[in-house]
């Protein structure tokens, strides 16, 4: 008979046990804290959604440099928008060197290399870069350091050929091109520090 009282006494004791064990491990469930990345339930939540990066102002898209049949000039290299890059004769090609900063590239901005240094029609081999007014990353053609004309306000213009007899439209091969007739002769004395006189003395 005793030993049927302490029997019961032990289960008693165990069934209580459980209880509170089971009723802790309920606190625990409903007030705990979910770890990064789930809900509350256990449930993995998606990353925040990233904005696409842009690319700096200025960079052009695709292909460095490219190349355009343009009249009177024949196959010359633009940007990947089409407008006529140009090489100005009193920079160095090799090694690469800029000489046309500070007002000089405000009126002829350096073109700017993109990330990948690719040319359509144009050989990889022949693209690099150096740096140029203001520390940009400007684009170069067989050495020689490559340009915009604020003038040419749309692709296919080359309205910079020929100014001051320093400035000149480049092949696919990074040459000069210098057609027999001037493309530009009422254009305005451009000076070996690039910047433009407006004399009107053509060149």
């Amino acid at each position: 008979m005793p030993n049927l009282r302490r029997v019961g006494a032990l289960t008693a004791v165990g069934v209580a046990v459980l209880a509170f064990a089971t009723a802790c491990g309920s606190t625990v469930a409903s007030t705990g804290t979910a770890s990064p990345g789930t809900s509350a339930t256990g449930t993995v939540q998606a990353p925040a959604a990233t904005a696409p990066a842009t690319p700096p102002p200025g960079m052009p898209a695709g292909a460095a440099v490219k190349v355009t049949t343009v009249s009177g000039l024949g196959q010359i290299v633009t940007d990947s928008n089409g407008f006529t890059l140009y090489r100005f004769a009193h920079d160095g090609t090799h090694p690469s060197t800029v000489t046309c900063t500070g007002s000089c590239a405000a009126q002829w901005p350096g073109a700017v290399a993109p990330s990948r240094l690719t040319g359509d029609g144009v050989s990889a081999s022949l693209i690099g870069t150096v740096t140029g007014a203001g520390g940009a990353r400007q684009l170069t053609l067989n050495g020689a350091p490559l340009y915009r004309y604020l003038s040419d306000t749309k692709p296919g213009e080359a309205k910079g050929e020929g100014v001051g007899g320093t400035w000149w439209a480049v092949t696919p091969t990074g040459i000069e091109v210098k057609p027999a007739t001037p493309t530009n002769a009422n254009a305005p004395n451009t000076p070996s520090n690039g910047v433009t006189n407006n004399t009107g003395n053509g060149y």
